[in-house]
């Protein structure tokens, strides 16, 4: 059991600091005088001090948390596992993930059931805390499919999505049987991934468990083939399945949209209606998505105005940002302009971002700087988009500011990441990286397929590189961009004729972008690079977007 000297590691600042100035609510409720040893009246203290956790947990109140932690320990509940992970858990919610630490370090966490375990991982994993969540799952001697879903799904939340697949199938080896949450969980694991190969695999299992099609699953199942690439088995569950709700319709817009499908999705649109199917705010973001991505600009400005006449929505800055990316594309910036200051909500960083990046795309460095200005603390990204506005019109010394304010700043340009699955297994790399084991044959392979798109006429594309270099040095560094070694290990493993996915964490880049078209060319293969913003499916030397993204 806890003992006060061991406790005061926790409590020796807070407590002591806190308690005797600050709570009227205990001195009125859990005063020496009200409480009797837990043997005499368990049920009814043990009841209190939930009840307490339980307020502070949704309304954090770090004094009070602290206190009712001390008469824990005074009354003798220090090992009770339902007291100790909740207060485990509002020290958490109270943002102080440090004494949330220290008293799992005090406790066996083997002690906890697996209803404590679950609370717990849930709440590290929401507040971020990957490697605490993870240490409990271990230690935990009885999990059940909550404790293994509680996991995967924090993983997922996290980001960290080939972790959620590999505790995915730990989970089946131990002979758990996922349920509908398992697969909600995976489904937008393979999704975010654009895995292929698992996501076939994922969709088999929940066949062969015989998993029912909610309206949940049906539109993860849709929305996870859209994002793998494969938006015509998209289109076939959609068919196959009951649609009365509207995030099924959503799910489907919305992955005709990254595909630049857009007349397909308003061709679904106008389908709701005969099916009785209302839209919702979600139904427009990806109508105007669509409009955005193919420049249909008077499309755009009808389905903003219907939502506002027909159905009487009110846009929100997510339909603002939509429609001034649909006009910045087009390039209408001065339209864009004006209606980011006209509209009735203040803008946010993400509209001034999606400005400056329309900015970047027409080489506007005036509308680029005040769209720069807006921003209150500009981020990477931010400070990358204005100095290509400035590289792309040669403005070398207006680029070499921003550069030397990054650096001032200690601002580093993220980091572009791009992944190919092969054999069931996702391999990434970096700009440059020579980290994987088969580096030498991927960059053998990368140099011939180089040398063989300049036989056919290929020229980079160097306007958008940050430096003030010879054309020489300036096509080295365009080189070995993350997606070109992942399209050349795509290649180096698989067979002629066959397509071949590649996906990425940020833009693809023009250079990029041309010479994939040719690679699609000379080789006579379907490649598919999925970036930040939509797919581009390169046939041919053709792509997808018709240059337009």
């Amino acid at each position: 059991m806890l003992s006060i000297a061991r406790s005061r590691r926790i409590l020796h600042y807070y407590y002591y600091h806190y308690y005797h100035s600050s709570f009227p609510l205990w001195r009125q409720n859990l005063s020496s005088n009200s409480f009797s040893p837990p043997e005499c009246h368990y049920s009814q203290d043990h009841h209190r001090l939930l009840c307490i956790l339980e307020g502070c947990k949704k309304s954090p109140n770090l004094r009070t948390t602290v206190g009712t932690h001390a008469y824990v320990i005074k009354l003798g509940y220090g090992m009770y596992p339902s007291l100790v992970s909740l207060m485990v858990v509002t020290y958490v919610s109270c943002d102080k993930l440090n004494l949330a630490r220290q008293l799992l370090d005090e406790i066996p966490t083997g002690y906890f059931d697996a209803v404590s375990a679950n609370l717990m991982i849930a709440s590290f994993m929401k507040m971020g805390a990957v490697d605490v969540a993870k240490k409990i799952f271990n230690e935990v001697p009885l999990r059940d499919l909550v404790t293994w879903n509680s996991l995967i799904g924090g993983y997922v939340k996290n980001d960290m999505f080939k972790e959620a697949l590999s505790v995915f199938r730990k989970m089946l080896r131990s002979n758990v049987e996922p349920d509908g949450y398992s697969f909600a969980s995976i489904i937008t694991a393979c999704a975010r991934l654009g895995a292929i190969d698992h996501a076939k695999w994922v969709h088999h299992l929940m066949t062969e468990k015989k998993i029912e099609l909610n309206y949940i699953l049906s539109s993860a199942l849709i929305d996870m083939y859209s994002k793998c690439g494969r938006i015509e088995i998209a289109r076939g569950i959609f068919d196959s399945v009951k649609r009365t709700n509207v995030s099924v319709w959503n799910a489907l817009i919305n992955g005709l949209a990254i595909h630049g499908l857009a007349l397909d999705a308003i061709g679904v649109f106008s389908q709701m209606g005969p099916e009785n199917v209302s839209p919702d705010s979600i139904t427009f973001i990806g109508l105007l998505t669509a409009c955005s991505h193919c420049g249909l600009v008077e499309e755009g400005w009808k389905y903003f105005d219907l939502m506002k006449s027909m159905y009487l929505m009110e846009p929100q800055l997510e339909h603002y940002g939509a429609m001034v990316d649909l006009l910045g594309r087009a390039g209408l910036l001065d339209e864009a302009y004006t209606m980011v200051k006209e509209m009735p909500i203040q803008p946010d960083a993400v509209i001034w971002r999606t400005f400056l990046s329309a900015s970047r795309i027409h080489k506007s460095s005036e509308m680029g700087e005040v769209a720069s200005t807006k921003i209150s603390h500009l981020g990477s990204g931010d400070y990358v988009l204005l100095s290509n506005i400035y590289c792309s019109t040669n403005k070398w010394d207006s680029a070499e500011k921003v550069r030397c304010v990054m650096k001032r700043k200690g601002v580093r340009k993220s980091s572009g990441k791009s992944w190919v699955e092969v054999g069931n297994i996702v391999h990434q790399f970096k700009a440059g990286d020579r980290s994987h084991p088969e580096a030498e044959l991927i960059y053998k392979t990368l140099k011939e397929l180089i040398h063989r798109t300049k036989l056919e006429g290929f020229i980079s594309t160097t306007e958008l590189v940050l430096m003030d270099i010879s054309d020489e040095e300036k096509e080295e560094n365009l080189s070995y961009h993350s997606e070109k070694l992942a399209l050349a290990y795509g290649i180096l493993k698989s067979i002629p004729g066959t397509r071949i996915q590649v996906s990425k964490n940020l833009r693809t880049c023009p250079d990029c972008h041309s010479w994939i078209k040719v690679v699609a060319k000379v080789l006579n293969r379907e490649i598919i690079v999925r970036d930040r913003i939509r797919f581009h499916h390169f046939v041919d030397g053709y792509c997808s977007c018709g240059d337009y993204w």
